[in-house]
């Protein structure tokens, strides 16, 4: 067996909390790789209502790499939250009409902070927000009801308002070794052939593993 079906939105019987968000994401401003899962025991298939301000006017994307782990209640804020930073108030009179359309802001006025990146193989904690334009390297972890801000590089782990770096998960030079093996991008036959190296620490046996698969 080369484990689950990535096209089973309920991968795990009789566990509905758990859900593959690529078969449920109808958004194509929303892209999700295979066997990212969100958990949530309300309603897992309704992962969109937690991705905030997404108008399709605007145009950014969402973007969340493969094995992913999303726990309950993870938010996105994305572009369309932003009002106009450069006058002297940001009430966004001009949404109102009746007469107030004359202070529209051009498109240029509001502040875009390109699209949402989240990479391979990332733990987003309980409640974790995740503000526009953010990306997240690959590895990284994202302790609960943390607000990330900026970007995160790959295998950091960060938590807090906003969030920080705790720790690296491993040593600058494993790190490199780790994004140049991406193993997330394996067939999932070489995934599971060596699973049992993927879930331990052992980089180097992995790699060596890889090279003479």
């Amino acid at each position: 067996m080369n484990g689950p079906n990535p096209q089973d939105p309920h991968p795990m019987e009789g566990f509905p909390q758990i859900c593959y968000l690529r078969n449920t994401v109808l958004n194509p401003n929303i892209v999700i790789g295979d066997y990212t899962y969100y958990d949530d025991p309300e309603d897992s298939e309704n992962f969109e209502r937690n991705v905030l301000y997404h108008f399709p006017f605007i145009g950014d994307r969402l973007v969340i790499g493969k094995f992913c782990a999303l726990a309950r209640g993870v938010r996105f804020v994305m572009n369309g939250a932003n009002h106009k930073l450069s006058g002297i108030s940001t009430y966004p009179f001009h949404i109102f009409g009746h007469g107030w359309e004359q202070a529209a802001p051009a498109p240029a006025d509001l502040p875009f902070k390109s699209d949402t990146v989240i990479g391979n193989d990332v733990w987003l904690g309980y409640e974790a927000l995740i503000m526009p334009g953010v990306s997240i390297g690959n590895g990284a972890i994202v302790a609960a009801r943390s607000v990330v801000t900026g970007d995160v590089p790959p295998s950091a782990i960060v938590g807090g308002n906003p969030a920080r770096i705790i720790r690296m998960r491993f040593p600058a030079e494993t790190v490199a070794k780790l994004e140049a093996l991406a193993w997330w991008d394996w067939t999932i036959e070489k995934v599971t052939r060596h699973l049992k190296l993927i879930v331990t620490g052992d980089v180097d046996a992995l790699s060596a593993c890889a090279a003479s698969d």
